[in-house]
């Protein structure tokens, strides 16, 4: 015999891990022993099932597990004590109560070992006693369905967490991916950049050098000799490069000079010409202000003429005032100035010019950079790349240039170190065949 009665009202609120009413069987073969029981519960609201013996028992666990089972010892063919060890056996989630007299105490013992009893209540029970007993079981059993669900909650996280991760992994992947790609591509740009900028400033200092013949290549020998008397100091890197694109350009400012002040030597010049000379090294400073990344190349263009005695011009700055860049500057300067007759009216041969260097050692240079120029000077050159000159029509797409390539007139083309495109290429082309021209130009090897 079955009955489900006693629907929750709303105010009920059931012990941790119930998300619903808990469900009650209550075993008896006494009718009156299941109404008792059934009385007691009502004000609960509990779900209640009774069974009139172990079998009936069975056959509804099998239909539905019960929370908490209540089953009494003495009864026809089945006993409490079997019942629920069948009970622990298969359904070992319901917590288990056992009704029994006091004339039952070994059969008791028994029960509880057999069967994993919770509690085992004496007939006949204090209502209070029993009500307490069947709360703190029914609170037993909602720790474990509550662990039971924070296990599945958490193993349902745990694979969403990992899904998330999955994800989150690949799509880090991918990213990386592009950030490497949109790296590479940045650096190549740069790298591009950076060579436009040294053509740019080539070409600028190309300006100056058109103007008068005995200039020509000037720029480039002060800015090559600088960047080895640099080196030869231990000053390299970005430092280094500076004060070689200071080279380049340290005549910038002489670009509004009249031709008759370009060609004379300095020696010849007059007072005023002097005046007019003096003003280019603030001059070529002022032009290059605008530009933040060459602020360091300007300051050493204003200070290349500065004596390291204090005598020089534009600001009469001395010693370790004066920028080191400029210092170097003012010797690689005034060494080929020398030879190609810009300071005096003869032009001095090598030896002379390195001469006159050295008795300028601690008034006109620093003696630094004079030690570190007559040290270079006797080591020689270093040796060159290994290079070999071809023809124009025997230029291929991935050549470098050993070399810079100029006109007849000994303006830049083309800076060294650039890599030979297809456009490259057909520009060459181009010029060799509009100049009627057979250009050799200069391209570097591996061996």
């Amino acid at each position: 015999m079955t009955e489900t009665v006693l629907q929750a009202s709303e105010t009920t609120l059931w012990p941790l891990g119930f998300e619903s009413a808990p469900e009650v069987l209550l075993v008896d073969d006494e009718a009156n022993i299941l109404q008792a029981l059934r009385r007691m519960l009502r004000p609960l609201g509990y779900r209640v099932r009774i069974a009139n013996g172990g079998d009936e028992a069975l056959r509804l666990l099998g239909e539905e597990a019960a929370d908490l089972i209540i089953s009494d010892m003495r009864m026809p063919g089945m006993s409490g004590a079997e019942l629920l060890a069948q009970v622990r056996e298969r359904w070992p989630q319901s917590i288990r109560i056992l009704l029994t007299g006091y004339a039952d105490i070994q059969s008791t013992v028994a029960a509880v070992n057999l069967g994993g009893i919770y509690r085992y209540v004496a007939k006949p029970w204090d209502e209070a006693e029993l009500l307490q007993v069947i709360a703190q079981g029914l609170h037993l059993r909602g720790l474990e369905l509550e662990r039971i669900r924070l296990q599945r909650l958490t193993a349902e996280q745990n694979q969403a967490l990992q899904t998330l991760n999955n994800s989150l992994e690949e799509k880090v992947r991918e990213r990386t991916g592009e950030l490497q790609s949109a790296n590479q591509e940045l650096t190549l740009a740069q790298e591009k950049l950076k060579k436009s900028l040294f053509t740019t400033i080539q070409v600028f200092s190309n300006l100056i050098e058109m103007r008068a013949g005995a200039l020509a290549g000037h720029a480039r020998r002060v800015a090559d000799v600088g960047r080895r008397i640099a080196e030869r100091m231990g000053i390299s890197g970005h430092e280094a490069q500076e004060i070689m694109v200071a080279g380049l350009l340290h005549d910038i400012g002489k670009i509004g000079f009249s031709d008759e002040v370009m060609s004379r030597p300095v020696s010849k010049m007059s007072g005023e010409e002097l005046g007019v000379m003096r003003k280019h090294c603030a001059a070529g400073a002022l032009a290059l202000t605008p530009l933040p990344h060459l602020r360091k190349v300007a300051a050493m263009i204003r200070a290349h003429h500065e004596r390291f005695d204090g005598q020089g011009f534009p600001d009469g700055l001395a010693g370790l005032a004066i920028p080191p860049g400029a210092r170097i500057l003012a010797l690689a300067n005034d060494f080929d100035a020398a030879q190609i007759g810009v300071l005096f009216p003869r032009k001095l041969t090598p030896a002379e010019a390195r001469e006159y260097i050295l008795q300028g050692r601690g008034t006109r240079y620093d003696p630094a950079v004079v030690d570190a120029f007559l040290d270079l000077a006797g080591k020689g050159r270093e040796p060159a790349p290994p290079e070999r000159v071809l023809r124009v029509a025997d230029l291929r797409v991935g050549m470098v240039l050993a070399r810079d390539l100029l006109s007849r007139e000994g303006v830049l083309l083309l800076a060294a170190d650039y890599l030979i495109d297809d456009t490259l290429l057909k520009q060459i082309q181009e010029y060799a065949e509009r100049e009627h021209s057979d250009v050799q130009v200069f391209i570097k090897t591996d061996s």
